[in-house]
């Protein structure tokens, strides 16, 4: 049997959920990319390269909000044979704010770049190379997850 690697790539404004959403259904499956913790796209790219070349499934935990963001790792993760997956993190503005006030240190990020963020938000296509894409919301109990 013939398992091919995945890429997921999340998209969503700051706060919207998506780490929380990654240790929670992707932790034990895929490598997390995340450019807060890799720090420069040089690193990032040594990374997304490494599971690329490795044939193991990743999860690019960063915004993505726009259609160049996303370009960066999806023709490479096709070329290579690997599914192609977006998650769509649909939180209203109030509550992402809510959520990024509740956090402390370098986790915290100005309320203004939230604010930006949904202003640069571009929803993505399955004409931009994904095979399947999928909306996360938050519910009364956790994220509730159905088709795009």
């Amino acid at each position: 049997m013939v398992v091919v690697p995945q890429v997921v790539i999340f998209i969503g404004i700051p706060a919207s959920g998506k780490s929380t959403f990654y240790q929670e259904r992707f932790f034990t499956t895929h490598v997390r990319v995340n450019l807060d913790m890799l720090k420069t796209r040089h690193r990032e790219a040594l990374l997304v390269g490494a599971c690329i070349e490795g044939r193991t499934s990743f999860v690019v935990d960063n915004t993505n909000l726009q259609r160049a963001d996303r370009a960066r790792y999806i023709p490479v993760a096709r070329a290579a044979g690997f599914s192609v997956v977006g998650y769509v993190f649909q939180i209203p503005i109030a509550d992402a704010l809510t959520r990024n006030a509740a956090r402390t240190g370098k986790q915290r990020v100005p309320d203004a770049a939230i604010r930006n963020a949904v202003s640069r938000f571009e929803w993505p296509t399955v004409a931009e190379g994904f095979d399947l894409l999928r909306l996360v919301r938050l519910g009364d109990t956790g994220f509730v997850e159905e088709a795009l």
